[in-house]
């Protein structure tokens, strides 16, 4: 079974996190190939829009802390940080609109992926919980994303309280594009990216490089504010 699923629907692509027995988790094989996939929708010029969702009905409950605190550690362990630096990389230099589809959850690094949406569709009881803060560690992609499209002011509700926040308050917040009912998630996320497949071809990538280009820094450099700061490193282990 594919840790991440790749679906060709003619002019958009759907992208699953494929991991449902571990609530959608992440570990390197998940990152590499979710890398891959967002790379594979941004270089095909036939797809015009991406949709980014979990299988099963939930998003992503962030890293997986079974494979991270395994003894002996698995073997993609020490490329762990080049692997999720690649993924986040693939996501911010794609061309196509990225929808994410949040349901039940959205937690630490698999909040970050669903911050890195250009439109993010949310449950109304849905939760994003950046939660680092409350094991003593910084957040750095959860971070990076929040300061490349919100304010300090936000992204410090999310990163420093390290609460739950529900998808009212993430809609509310200008966080999601829109809070829907629950059982409605996936079926809005995914006429959301039809409307935006019809348009023209190239019409939407060449408005979020318009987007971008009132931030014209490259990825690594984008990415590196945030990581040079988080300090000494530590084996992630559970938030409650």
């Amino acid at each position: 079974m594919a840790v991440v699923e790749y679906l060709d629907h003619g002019r958009w692509a759907e992208v699953v996190l494929n991991r449902p027995e571990r609530r959608n988790a992440i570990n390197g094989p998940l990152g590499e190939a979710l890398a891959a996939a967002i790379k594979r929708a941004g270089d095909d010029d036939g797809i015009q829009a991406v949709l980014l969702r979990g299988a099963d009905g939930a998003f992503c409950s962030g890293l997986d802390l079974k494979a991270f605190n395994a003894d002996p550690p698995p073997d993609w362990m020490p490329r762990f940080p080049a692997i999720w630096r690649r993924a986040h990389k693939a996501i911010f230099e794609c061309r196509k609109p990225i929808v994410v589809a949040l349901e039940r959850f959205a937690i630490n690094g698999g909040a970050a992926l669903a911050l890195a949406a250009d439109l993010l569709v949310t449950g109304e009881t849905a939760f994003l919980q950046v939660g680092e803060v409350r094991q003593g560690l910084a957040a750095p992609y959860n971070m990076a994303w929040l300061r490349l499209r919100h304010g300090e002011s936000t992204a410090a509700q999310l990163t420093l309280t390290g609460r739950r926040f529900a998808g009212s308050q993430l809609a509310s917040l200008g966080i999601a594009y829109a809070a829907v009912p629950d059982d409605d998630v996936a079926a809005d996320a995914r006429r959301l990216v039809e409307e935006l497949a019809a348009y023209p071809d190239g019409a939407l990538a060449r408005n979020k490089a318009l987007l971008r280009a009132y931030n014209d820094i490259p990825a690594d450099d984008w990415f590196d504010r945030a990581t040079r700061q988080t300090g000494p490193r530590v084996r992630p282990q559970a938030v409650q």
